[in-house]
């Protein structure tokens, strides 16, 4: 959302704050109504889509996210790293576990690319996650389907199996 929310009109944002604030969701963040054991996708943002992930970075990036969750006893589904983005399907003891994982993940790699790229405390790296409950079998294959074609839907490859 802030990505779309900086291009909005005055009165479009005022919108989206009001709607939000209804439905007592937090006015510029991502709401998190579900937080129970289960599925949910995550997807993690670099701020503003920036590609800080380069080719080197997502490889370096993966098996610390894998091993993140793995620590928590999560069963992964699937996954997908690209320049700016994440997705990644799990089942999960609870939100609240996973939501400490992140911020613990986000934190550490949010400095150490700073200061390897000579930009601590001039760049934010990520925005806050978001989350989709996985409500059935179905979803779940919708999900894991939309993790795999993701590389293809922005352009990075042509074909799923084409991106690594």
């Amino acid at each position: 959302m802030p990505y779309e929310y900086r291009k909005m009109s005055p009165e479009e944002k005022a919108a989206v704050v009001a709607h939000r604030r209804e439905r007592h969701y937090p006015w510029h963040a991502p709401p998190h109504p579900y937080r129970e054991t289960g599925w949910y996708l995550l997807t993690a943002v670099n701020f503003q889509h920036e590609p800080i992930m380069h080719a080197s970075r997502r490889d370096e990036f993966e098996p610390r996210l894998l091993e993140a969750f793995s620590s928590i006893g999560a069963e992964i589904g699937g996954w997908v790293i690209l320049p700016n983005h994440y997705h990644i399907l799990v089942g999960i003891p609870s939100l609240d576990v996973a939501s400490r994982l992140l911020q613990q993940l986000h934190g550490t790699t949010s400095r150490e690319w700073n200061v390897a790229d000579g930009m601590t405390g001039q760049r934010r790296v990520w925005y806050k996650f978001t989350d989709r409950w996985i409500r059935s079998e179905r979803h779940h294959y919708q999900a894991l389907n939309y993790t795999h074609y993701n590389p293809v839907k922005h352009g990075h490859a042509t074909d799923p199996y084409a991106w690594p």
